[in-house]
């Protein structure tokens, strides 16, 4: 046994000590979020609204296209990814538009624009129209969903820019995860008050009352715009980032932040002029051949779908290779990193099945059951759990290599997905709801630390990015095949298709699975050269 071996036996903690201190870290959340300046209050109250807002529209969104919109499942299911994969695209284009024109009004004006376009959304449910794709009702609904995916890509960098704005370095981290734990809140709320809304208002807002739903989930989004505007004077903002950089100073002078100019992202350094005019003429054919690709899944112009997916993808990849091209230490040059994030996208689609699959899986497979008339309720079951145990795991595992927490955890999280595979069981789907937030809770929060351990020096900001590349693409390739498998192996009560939901989530295991295999096959190569 070596000296460092013997070092660790000395400083390891018991289970129940680590399970403590995971607990008062929790206390320590709430206490800090108490305590926290009072503009922080007003990022933190809207963020807890808008993921109760946000996550029901999408636990309500695919029942509402095929009940209400006339959509097929497949067609639900592109809308999803319309949705989801749009929001982190917009957020390439207008995060930086925050550092122009302010936090406040970066909150102000996007939750603004989300309401906007969640009036839309509930009118399409609730003024009578012809339904179907290519619809009054498809339309209108389809502008408001544009509208609040403008939105978010201005929303979420604002609220993100508002916890680095409202926290010194030594309260930052305890800043994100408070505002990572509320959204996970609010999302479990969004369960009882949409079972409780559609049962009340059905014969009002027929056929379902998820009209009614819609126009809650505006007032919400009101409230939130309403108290960012309160909360966030130009005084409260003011006397916040004074009292932040005192803050700062101070632990500075004390030695408490050790690196208090280290350039992390790089910001600031002199850059060679690339000619970007082959890159310009690649991203624009790339756009016509997406509004080719869209045109033929409307059915605007009849040309094979094959052919549309041929126009976007082909100079989309050219472009990304003549980008590449011009700068040798962009992070898509690691091979190692960009495997690494690649690997991940087949548990990941697990994350997408829980709006994309799981609210049809209980409606549908559970039929006539308490779990079919309150599926938003079981659908929202993994926030509030990642909610509880994601500090406690962390404090379980703070010791564990990082590469195997990620195999270990994508394992967990993917393994019982088989359990569904015996058929729709109460018991079996919470278990496996269960199982698979732990799952989630051992290796996401590893995830960007393997990143930041990956990333050359002065490359962490711009590494954390492209990592979410990934996520991007599981949102939109998952929700292209979705509705195929919801419409084949849990069909609407009545069509007359045998429901077979158990092959559906066997299938979907096998895919999970890909993820911790490969990461294991791959082990030695990943961790070649590095100190973890």
């Amino acid at each position: 046994m070596d000296g460092n071996s013997e070092n660790e036996i000395v400083e390891a903690k018991s289970i129940g000590r680590v399970v403590k201190d995971a607990f008062s870290e929790l206390g320590e959340t709430f206490v800090a979020f108490i305590k926290a300046p009072r503009a922080l209050w007003g990022i933190n109250i809207p963020y807890v609204l808008e993921g109760l807002v946000y996550f029901g529209i999408l636990t309500i969104l695919g029942k509402y296209c095929s009940e209400n919109v006339g959509l097929s499942d497949l067609h639900a299911g592109w809308v999803y990814g319309g949705v989801t994969g749009g929001i982190t695209f917009s957020m390439l284009f207008l995060g930086g538009v925050v550092d122009k024109i302010g936090v406040r009004l970066s909150m102000v004006l996007s939750l603004g624009i989300m309401a906007f376009g969640r009036v839309i959304i509930a009118l399409s449910g609730t003024i009578p129209m012809a339904n179907g794709m290519g619809s009054p009702t498809f339309f209108t609904m389809s502008v408001g969903l544009l509208f609040m995916v403008v939105a978010y890509g201005l929303y979420q960098p604002g609220a993100y820019a508002g916890v680095k704005r409202y926290t010194n370095p030594k309260t930052a981290a305890m800043g994100y995860a408070v505002i990572y734990a509320l959204m996970n809140l609010g999302a479990f709320v969004f369960g009882p008050i949409s079972s409780y809304t559609r049962a009340h208002f059905k014969t009002i807002f027929p056929p379902n009352g998820l009209a009614a739903v819609f126009w809650v989930l505006v007032g919400i989004t009101i409230i939130s715009c309403l108290s960012t505007l309160v909360i966030i004077t130009k005084k409260v903002d003011r006397d916040a980032v004074e009292r932040m950089a005192l803050e700062t100073k101070e632990m500075n002078e004390n030695g408490k932040n050790k690196n208090p100019g280290k350039n992390e992202t790089g910001v600031g350094t002199v850059s060679q002029k690339i000619d970007n005019r082959t890159l310009y003429i690649w991203l624009a054919v790339s756009g016509l051949g997406l509004f080719v690709l869209i045109a033929s899944l409307i059915k605007f112009i009849t040309v094979p779908l094959s052919f549309g997916i041929v126009a976007f993808f082909v100079p989309l990849f050219a472009a990304g290779a003549e980008f590449l091209r011009h700068r040798p230490e962009h992070p898509f040059r690691n091979t190692r990193f960009v495997a690494f994030i690649f690997l991940l996208i087949p548990v990941q689609t697990l994350f997408a099945h829980n709006w994309l699959t799981i609210p049809y899986y209980l409606d549908r497979a559970f039929a006539g059951t308490w779990v079919s008339s309150h599926f938003e309720i079981l659908s929202n079951l993994n926030p509030i759990i990642i909610f509880v145990i994601t500090p406690i795991i962390a404090g379980l595992t703070a010791r564990a290599n990082v590469y195997r927490m990620m195999i270990l955890g994508t394992f967990v999280m993917a393994a019982p997905t088989f359990l569904l595979a015996a058929g729709p069981h109460t018991v079996l789907f919470v278990l496996y709801i269960i199982i698979m937030s732990v799952g989630e809770a051992m290796w996401q929060p590893r995830f960007l630390q393997w990143v930041a351990e990956m990333a050359p020096e002065n490359k962490t900001g711009a590494y954390m990015g492209i990592a979410q590349f990934p996520w991007f693409l599981t949102k939109v390739i998952t929700s292209l095949y979705s509705g195929y498998f919801i419409a084949h192996y849990v069909p609407k009560p009545g069509s007359g298709i045998v429901p077979k939901s158990g092959q559906m989530w066997l299938i979907y295991a096998v895919i999970a699975m890909v993820s911790p295999v490969a990461l294991w096959l791959a082990k030695k190569w990943m961790v070649k050269g590095m100190k973890m």
